[in-house]
């Protein structure tokens, strides 16, 4: 890295300039935004989440204010209006903001609302991975995965392994909202330091079933015990043929909403 011309002086070329603030686009720059609006957060009341450090939470008697941030992404939310929009503005004197509405986009998460309360998809995630790898029109099939199928280590090699595990990345992000392909995604993903041609061929039955499923979400209604958490889980015995490990699964439900 080099100074801007105009800032050398010839008589002191081994020095340089004291740089007093973080410059755009060095690798300082996040921590020092992330840091002045903490503390911007901070002296309005904020508290930082102990689970999630970019989820801040304000909190006075029965008001309560939720912002969740993603660099310079910023959700908010809570269930006093006139305490959000006083907040809004006392964010907008320090900081220059736009305001895009209600949420319906954020880091490849669709959200609309319904009657009945949220609906969370990734429509154009899904079909951004189906027309990656030619698929848009590829026939659907019902099950991720084929019923009592088991992989092995072994096999011809696939000819992309790189291919193989941004798939598989990517379809991870998926389950957020499709949890129906978590123990499939968890499975393939077992595979990736050698991927062999069944393996792959497992990944095209989940993107076939994803083809078919594409519309499906979360929907996260209002419940009569919402603070409720409840888990269900459940495992097999000695399932892997190469390893004879047992596979274990859970669901986690925080009121009659699945959430992990």
């Amino acid at each position: 890295m080099e100074q801007p011309l105009g800032y050398i002086d010839p008589r002191f070329l081994n020095h340089v300039c004291q740089l007093k603030k973080a410059l755009y686009g060095l690798k300082q720059a996040p921590r020092a935004w992330f840091q002045h609006l903490s503390s911007f957060l901070t002296h309005l009341g904020f508290s930082c989440s102990r689970a999630d450090p970019s989820l801040f939470i304000f909190h006075m008697q029965s008001d309560i204010i939720y912002l969740l941030l993603y660099v310079d992404d910023i959700i908010i939310t809570g269930n006093n209006s006139s305490l959000l929009d006083s907040f809004t503005c006392k964010l907008n004197s320090e900081f220059a903001t736009k305001d895009l509405g209600p949420l319906s986009y954020f880091l490849g998460l669709e959200a609309s609302s319904t009657s009945d309360g949220l609906f969370i998809s990734q429509l154009k995630y899904a079909q951004d991975i189906l027309s990656r790898v030619q698929l848009l029109d590829t026939k659907p099939v019902h099950t991720p995965m084929v019923v009592s199928q088991y992989l092995s280590v072994d096999g011809p090699l696939f000819f992309d392994p790189t291919l193989y595990r941004s798939l598989v990345g990517t379809l991870q992000y998926l389950t957020i909202t499709c949890p129906d392909l978590t123990y499939a995604v968890n499975f393939v993903s077992q595979f990736l330091h050698a991927p062999t041609d069944d393996h792959f061929l497992a990944i095209k039955c989940i993107l076939r079933y994803v083809k078919g499923t594409i519309h499906f979400g979360l929907t996260f209604l209002p419940s009569s015990s919402p603070g409720a958490l409840v888990a269900y889980s459940d495992g097999d015995w000695v399932g892997c043929p190469d390893t004879r490990r047992s596979t274990s699964g859970y669901s986690i439900y925080l009121g009659d909403n699945l959430v992990s």
